[in-house]
């Protein structure tokens, strides 16, 4: 019989950035903003801020916001920011990002999260995002978006193997993502896409701690919910959309 003090499930502990971001790839999206001197810098759907702590530690003086509605992602963050110094120039605020008035502001990071800026009702719509980020960017301000793409058209056995309710229509192709970004009145500075060792480290980081903890526990009460849970997503990946789904990188600039 399991213990009733033994450690639960947990959680994203063996991931630096909740998204497939290298470290190499992480400090050139940092030097591009940081040469760039940003007073402020929003991160929406920030998770714990790693990204926008860096960028902060990068940039003396500047300030910056995280918001997102993970409280357990956001305590994360606060605890990082005053492990390094930054918790006197770092806000990480528990709130929606749909429609919010924290803009305009010299940067912008937003990493796998700009769903965030749209309706929950409808399907995403990354014109709608797009908007959104132009909206709270300053002219001349610069966008770091990781935003989903489809590297090529999958088929129909590759959706059924992906999420539930998968359709084509779900993602663009790059040129179709980087048209919308002009349209939305920004200019595509920098475009580059995660390579698979990303895809690879963030897929098996996502799961590393709870697969440690399933073959720890394996009689634990919640080991058959997180059991079924996690072969899901393992599946979702390799059945479906590994090398399918690309996540592209693009630092953006504001027109006037």
């Amino acid at each position: 019989m399991i213990s009733s003090d033994a450690p639960l499930p947990p959680r994203l502990g063996s991931l630096t950035f909740h998204g497939p971001l290298s470290e190499e790839r992480a400090e050139s999206l940092v030097r591009r903003i940081a040469a760039a001197g940003p007073a402020d810098v929003l991160d929406i759907g920030c998770g714990w801020g790693e990204l926008l702590l860096r960028v902060l530690d990068a940039v003396p003086g500047a300030k910056g916001i995280g918001i997102d509605i993970n409280a357990e992602d956001l305590a994360r963050g606060r605890a990082l920011a005053a492990e390094r110094g930054l918790a006197d120039r770092s806000v990480f605020v528990e709130e929606s990002a749909r429609g919010t008035g924290r803009g305009p502001v010299d940067a912008i990071l937003c990493l796998g999260s700009s769903q965030a800026l749209c309706d929950p009702e409808l399907p995403h719509d990354p014109a709608e995002a797009l908007r959104e980020l132009r909206r709270l960017a300053r002219p001349g301000g610069l966008v770091v978006l990781g935003e989903g793409f489809w590297e090529r058209t999958p088929t129909e056995t590759e959706l059924a193997g992906m999420w539930p309710g998968a359709t084509t229509g779900d993602h663009l192709p790059l040129g179709g993502l980087v048209d919308l970004a002009i349209e939305a009145g920004f200019r595509p500075a920098w475009i580059e896409t995660a390579g698979r060792d990303e895809w690879e480290a963030f897929e098996s980081g996502y799961r590393y701690d709870t697969e440690l903890w399933l073959a720890a526990y394996p009689d634990h009460p919640l080991a058959a919910e997180t059991r079924e849970r996690v072969d899901r997503q393992r599946s979702s990946w390799l059945n479906g959309y590994r090398n399918v789904l690309g996540m592209a990188y693009l630092t953006l600039v504001a027109t006037a």
